[in-house]
């Protein structure tokens, strides 16, 4: 690799189905931001990190060669990037998942020559004390959208929970952390947006946000849909199809019509509190508590595995393959452990 210079970091954190996809995009046509499409490496190796034992020299290179390996399998290639493992570890100040994420994503910025590398793993901000052990002066930019309508997203989507109930608690979980992170950064670390903004104000929003990082406003910005990297992501997955297309300025409010009045109330009386907080308007009347009752949540449960299922069986075949090296590589990780 060239000369070492060592770039800053950005997270993007909140929950997925946000437009999180959309604002990567757009930061990524910036010469200064390197923001490739996410391997979630946190969130997939954190819960395997037992498999490795105690890191040491051996199992850490392990480590190392199974997250490269799987970044390498991403669905939207990395393009024109070449991870090199051995840089990984010679540049690693201590054996841990969290260096081998920074000095990944340091890469990325380093072959486009930007300031800034952006991860885009929303759900990265219940890592946060680590990311902050890793990562000194990262910055954070927290995109949140009506919960009602990630719920929508998220049941069309390949991905994530499908039951109402389940897609209230997983959007409150990530924005109340996001908020608590939020109390505790100072304001040149954390910059806020909403997604209805953005799409309905996105280049006073993206300016604003250029101003945040301190770098120049490019009017290429929001031609994203015309980028390399726009086009391999739509082409990668049904749920990224839109990135193909110029903002849709009117993406907001589908709960209305897609959801009915007893999944609204579900999702309402679970996050009336945090919906209310980041002034998102309440629709029901908050009284039916049988709706999150111990015995209906048992049934949601049971539904919640019945729709996941279904969703996987109705998807795209061609969406399916484009995952299917990365879950291999999962499987053998997972089967090698056993067999040691």
């Amino acid at each position: 690799m060239s000369e070492f210079k060592k770039p800053s970091g950005i997270q993007m954190i909140g929950t997925q189905r946000s437009g999180s996809n959309l604002l990567r995009v757009i930061l990524d046509q910036s010469a200064q931001i390197a923001s490739p499409h996410p391997p979630h490496i946190l969130v997939t190796f954190v819960p395997l990190l037992k498999l490795y034992g105690d890191l040491d020299t051996n199992s850490y290179k392990a480590l190392i060669n199974d997250v490269v390996s799987y970044v390498d399998a991403n669905p939207v290639p990395w393009e024109g990037i070449e991870l090199d493992r051995d840089w990984i570890f010679e540049n690693s100040k201590n054996y841990s998942l969290f260096e081998v994420n920074r000095l990944i994503y340091e890469q990325a910025a380093i072959h486009k020559n930007a300031k800034y590398w952006c991860c885009k793993s929303m759900a990265n901000v219940h890592y946060a004390d680590e990311l902050e052990k890793h990562n000194p002066g990262l910055k954070y930019i927290y995109l949140y959208r009506d919960g009602r309508d990630v719920a929508v997203s998220f049941k069309k989507a390949i991905v994530g929970e499908k039951h109402i109930y389940n897609l209230a608690n997983q959007w409150k979980h990530d924005q109340e952390a996001c908020i608590k992170l939020a109390e505790s950064m100072r304001e040149d670390r954390f910059f806020s947006l909403n997604y209805e903004t953005l799409i309905q104000q996105p280049e006073a929003v993206i300016r604003k946000l250029c101003s945040f990082l301190d770098i120049p406003y490019a009017e290429n910005m929001l031609d994203f849909y015309h980028s390399n990297e726009s086009k391999a992501t739509a082409a990668a997955g049904e749920m990224w199809q839109n990135l193909e297309k110029p903002i849709i300025s009117n993406n907001t409010g589908k709960f209305h019509r897609e959801l009915n009045y007893n999944e609204l109330e579900i999702f309402e009386l679970i996050n009336q509190d945090v919906l209310q907080k980041l002034n998102y308007q309440l629709f029901t009347s908050l009284t039916n508590t049988r709706l999150v009752s111990q015995d209906a949540v048992e049934e949601y449960q049971v539904e919640n595995e019945i729709l996941k299922k279904e969703t996987l069986k109705n998807a795209r075949q061609s969406d399916l393959d484009k995952r299917a090296l990365q879950l291999q590589i999962l499987k053998d990780i997972k089967e090698n452990a056993l067999s040691i």
